[in-house]
């Protein structure tokens, strides 16, 4: 990779990066934008671009990113103003996204789930490998304050974002494009139902085993690393998949 390359990959710039390929391009660009407030790029009461702005900044028609939006104002995610001074708003509070969450959950099959956890399993793990192989210093910093955000945190949704934006900057820290838009999609499907609060994942815990992570990524041990990433998966998909069949034995 080159340093102009390496430059270039950011978190950030992935959650609204061109897409690539075919399929529901409309659901895609849905999950893109979901991912951009999951990670506090866009926060409530943010004005969205134009459309046609951010159709060409996500590589996709207008009528695509309008198809997007009217999922998004389903979900309550996101409202429209019209006329002067209008345009496309976040509107995601903490409550909404829960609400739609816990509904997203309940509709899904498990092996839709444990499909998802079986690809985040896999992304997360080589992502590890790639990070402790290839991690540079600043890389290595950025992941230890994301964890130091995480231990800290005592709001959920603070929790949230820093938690997701880990393992973004963990898949950008291996040096690889691909797998850094792999994982900024798969966050945007799996942030806000692994932060739900009836999983009551615990952040000080959370931070322990990030923190053991990104040790083994600076020590260069991609072996370690990708055990701790897999475990740590395995054990959050476990857990969704119980809260899963609670819901629907109700």
């Amino acid at each position: 990779m080159s340093p102009q390359e390496r430059a270039g990959l950011t978190a950030l710039g992935a959650v609204l990066s061109p897409l690539e390929g075919g399929g529901l391009k409309t659901e895609a660009v849905a999950q893109r934008l979901s991912a951009a407030i999951s990670l506090g790029v866009m926060v409530d009461g943010q004005q969205l671009p134009s459309e046609s702005d951010l159709a060409k900044q996500l590589g996709v028609s207008t009528m695509t990113l309008r198809e997007a939006l009217a999922v998004l104002r389903q979900q309550g995610i996101v409202r429209t103003k019209r006329g002067r001074g209008g345009g496309s708003f976040i509107c995601a509070s903490a409550e909404t996204l829960e609400y739609t969450s816990l509904a997203r959950l309940q509709q899904m099959s498990l092996p839709e789930l444990r499909d998802l956890g079986d690809e985040q399993f896999a992304i997360a793990g080589a992502a590890a490998v790639f990070a402790a192989r290839r991690g540079l210093r600043a890389d290595i910093a950025r992941l230890r304050t994301l964890v130091d955000r995480l231990k800290v945190s005592t709001e959920q949704v603070s929790s949230r974002r820093a938690d997701s934006r880990f393992h973004i900057e963990m898949a950008v820290c291996a040096q690889s494009t691909r797998l850094t838009r792999s994982q900024v999609g798969l966050q945007a499907e799996l942030s806000t139902l692994l932060w739900l609060p009836r999983l009551e994942l615990d952040p000080a815990a959370e931070a322990t085993v990030h923190q053991d992570l990104v040790d083994a990524i600076e020590r260069e041990d991609d072996a370690r690393a990708r055990e701790l990433a897999e475990s740590n998966t395995e054990s959050r998909i476990r857990r969704l998949v119980a809260l899963r069949l609670e819901l629907n034995d109700r």
